[in-house]
């Protein structure tokens, strides 16, 4: 398990979303973007990402970034969390846990078997700009970051 450190390109990782499949980090090609490694339904923490990132999904995709959000979660669970928050964004599910530790370096952990909090925003060419890694509930990624993180990027 290797962190992905900025420079890094993101590591291909198929996703089956609620609205298809896709696989990252082309889905992101050509705007910068988002990945959300959550835990689960039943975080807290979680949830509320999801939902502030929904929220600054308007200013979000003004200023060019593409969001997607995945866990260990099956369908069901997450349809139902994405319809109750309304979550527009692709939201993988069913992921393999060990396989997206090994890919992206986020912590797995083994008993309930889920992924810790992480959060890369990537470039237009879908290299790591910003890498976020937690071993718990807390430390993640708020949209108002990243909005002034690339605006800068813009600028510069």
């Amino acid at each position: 398990m290797t962190q992905l450190i900025p420079g890094d390109t993101f590591p291909d990782l198929a996703l089956t979303t609620l609205t298809g499949e896709i696989t990252l980090p082309g889905a992101l090609a050509g705007d910068y973007g988002v990945v959300l490694v959550n835990r689960g339904a039943w975080c807290p923490y979680c949830v509320g990402q999801l939902r502030a990132f929904q929220r600054s999904l308007p200013k979000l995709t003004e200023t060019g970034v593409k969001v997607v959000a995945l866990w260990v979660d099956d369908e069901s669970t997450t349809r139902q969390i994405a319809d109750k928050h309304k979550i527009e964004f692709p939201f993988g599910y069913g992921v393999d846990a060990p396989a997206v530790a090994e890919a992206t370096g986020a912590f797995v952990n083994p008993d309930p078997v889920h992924l810790q909090s992480t959060g890369f925003v990537l470039d237009p060419t879908g290299k790591v700009l910003v890498s976020v890694y937690s071993t718990g509930a807390i430390g993640r990624l708020v949209p108002e970051d990243v909005i002034g993180l690339v605006q800068y990027m813009k600028e510069h």
